[in-house]
């Protein structure tokens, strides 16, 4: 049977109401969120409770991707936006969270210390809660790929959840990382959780002029200064922690499926325009994959097949 990220029976939810608080690292403006137990088959979805767009609901669905330069935004019909979301839906694809309500007083979810760990000690303070309903899994059944430039990106078949990520910077610091792995809740907390949003020194005056990394500092992002060394005290947490944060961020963009998928995700050179590209390119292909879940009824051996399911056309993955 495959194994990967939460491939279990049955959906999960958080237990108790939990927030946090902190900036957005592009505004820069103070901004409180709360995650809130949600029924079974709710998905993941962000309420915007600030001015005139309180209640106004956001589906973390790839359709509702919008612009993807720096972070990952989330556009409802209506307009209303959620950016830099890439950082908590690793963390809760890497709690194994199925259904969970998001409330939320800002247009930017909070960078905290750049990674996805604060969401995860959270979570896990919550507690979680399991469910009656089945859980349904994407399972890759042949090669999708995309290609932007030297760039490229592609899910492909495989026994398990895998990501291969690899990246190329010029700057000596950085030069060509790869970072591969089976992947599942244990990997994610200690091999991806914590390493950093990064950028570099001389970005920073053109980002302010544009409205932007308003929010950011040495205490949420990894700084490479003008004589290509890495400025934060302490400096790096994992040796090739720049790979370990886009692998974050590709696991957090491909959350956004609305199911976990069983399969292999390789990119070279990625980033959020790339990986939304690419899982959009494999679920416009019906012939790419295949709905499943597992066989029997709680309480049966571990170790059940995974089966077809026939999904409604209003399903997440339905886009």
């Amino acid at each position: 049977m495959a194994r990967g990220f939460n491939l279990r029976d049955f959906q999960t939810t958080i237990a108790e109401r939990i927030s946090l608080s902190g900036a957005g690292v592009h505004s820069g403006a103070p901004v409180t969120i709360s995650f809130v137990p949600a029924d079974p088959d709710t998905g993941i979805v962000f309420h915007r409770l600030d001015g005139a767009d309180a209640s106004h609901e956001i589906r973390a669905l790839v359709s509702e991707v919008g612009t993807t330069d720096l972070s990952t935004t989330l556009t409802n019909r209506a307009g209303v936006t959620i950016s830099t979301v890439e950082h908590v839906m690793a963390a809760i694809a890497g709690s194994g969270i199925d259904n969970m309500v998001i409330e939320i007083d800002g247009p930017e979810v909070p960078i905290l210390d750049g990674t996805s760990s604060a969401f995860l000690d959270a979570f896990e303070q919550a507690g979680f809660a399991h469910q009656a309903a089945k859980r349904r899994f994407i399972r890759v059944l042949k090669t999708s790929r995309i290609e932007s430039g030297a760039s490229w990106a592609e899910f492909r078949p495989y026994d398990g959840t895998r990501y291969e990520v690899e990246i190329d910077f010029e700057t000596p610091v950085i030069g060509r990382q790869k970072f591969a792995s089976d992947m599942d809740e244990a990997v994610f907390r200690r091999e991806i959780s914590r390493a950093r949003t990064f950028g570099f020194m001389r970005d920073v005056e053109k980002l302010w002029a544009g409205g932007l990394a308003l929010g950011s500092s040495l205490d949420n992002s990894l700084v490479i200064g003008d004589d290509n060394s890495v400025i934060n005290p302490g400096g790096l947490r994992y040796k090739d922690e720049f790979v370990r944060h886009k692998a974050l961020d590709a696991i957090g963009d491909l959350a956004l499926a609305g199911a976990p998928f069983i399969g292999c995700f390789r990119s070279y050179r990625g980033g959020h325009r790339l990986n939304a590209a690419a899982l959009r390119a494999l679920l416009s292909d019906q012939t790419a994959f295949e709905i499943v879940e597992m066989a029997g009824k709680r309480g049966q051996s571990r170790g059940a097949a995974l089966v077809a399911v026939n999904a409604s056309v209003f399903a997440p993955w339905a886009i």
